[in-house]
């Protein structure tokens, strides 16, 4: 499929943003995420708040796994950037804003997001409108994943493979095919030793219980409506054994029940992360 020049990002990016920035309007403190700047970036119609997908009640369960998965993955992050890891890889960027809030880590991460040419470029462009712009210590490397490496086109921004690296993926494995879920752990398991990849998964719909069933069935149709159905769901147990099978050294999962313990324990909204996805930590 020919990329679009001027395409914005996906539904699914604009959501995610948008549901970022809701956490601070309907829900209480402590907030387990602080993202202004995607609202800034999507930059939606007046109004948005009262669109049905931004509905506080109704996509509690689905805002709070956005919420949770975000401050997992950058607490894993800074555990790394501890260790002197100084890659940090993001595989399906979207609107992610890790370096327009975390200027602290400017001399100490060289951050390489990767996505499809339109929506990055949109990207780049609405970073320039706001005032932003692109540090030097911000590499954009746009990839047409069905025509191009992105591996090579990762190399080509000045990722180098000899050191260790710290790789994120979320909300993408439901939407790639087995095979290539396995080539991308395949490709990433090879990275230097002390390399780490963090990625969501999702669930099989059976595995849930039936109120979150039903939320997922509400996903997965627009999902499908937009031409991004939801084909690939793991159990913990397939997806630890797919990682140590595409050659990772070691690999844990993180549960919902414990991003709850660390996040959510004793929030007086009651506010809590769905069961349908969790988190893979493979290390090299």
């Amino acid at each position: 499929m020919p990329d679009d020049p001027t395409a914005a990002p996906d539904h699914t990016a604009i959501r995610v943003a948008l549901w970022r920035a809701m956490h601070r309007r309907v829900d209480s403190a402590p907030y387990v995420f602080d993202d202004e700047i995607g609202l800034r970036l999507a930059d939606p119609e007046d109004g948005w708040e009262r669109r049905p997908d931004m509905d506080p009640a109704r996509t509690a369960p689905m805002r709070a796994g956005v919420l949770a998965r975000a401050r997992c993955i950058e607490d894993l992050l800074a555990e790394q950037v501890g260790t002197g890891v100084d890659q940090y890889v993001l595989l399906g960027a979207g609107l992610d804003t890790f370096v327009q809030r975390r200027p602290e880590f400017a001399d100490r991460l060289t951050v390489f997001e990767v996505d499809q040419p339109g929506p990055q470029a949109w990207k780049r462009q609405r970073l320039l409108d706001v005032g932003l712009g692109v540090p030097d210590w911000l590499r954009l490397v746009p990839v047409d994943f069905e025509r191009d490496s992105w591996w090579d086109r990762l190399t080509a921004a000045g990722f180098d493979p000899g050191r260790p690296a710290f790789v994120a993926s979320t909300g993408v494995t439901m939407y790639l095919t087995l095979e290539a879920n396995t080539a991308t752990l395949r490709q990433i398991s090879a990275l230097a030793p002390g390399s780490t990849l963090a990625t969501t998964f999702m669930l099989p719909l059976d595995s849930v219980g039936a109120d979150e069933q039903r939320l997922r069935r509400f996903a997965e149709d627009g999902a499908r409506a937009s031409g991004t159905p939801f084909i690939s769901f793991f159990t913990p147990d397939e997806i630890l054994a797919l990682a140590k099978e595409s050659g990772f050294a070691a690999a844990r999962h993180i549960s919902s029940a414990d991003l709850i313990r660390r996040y959510f324990d004793g929030r007086p909204d009651g506010l809590r992360p769905a069961e349908s996805e969790q988190i893979l930590v493979a290390t090299t």
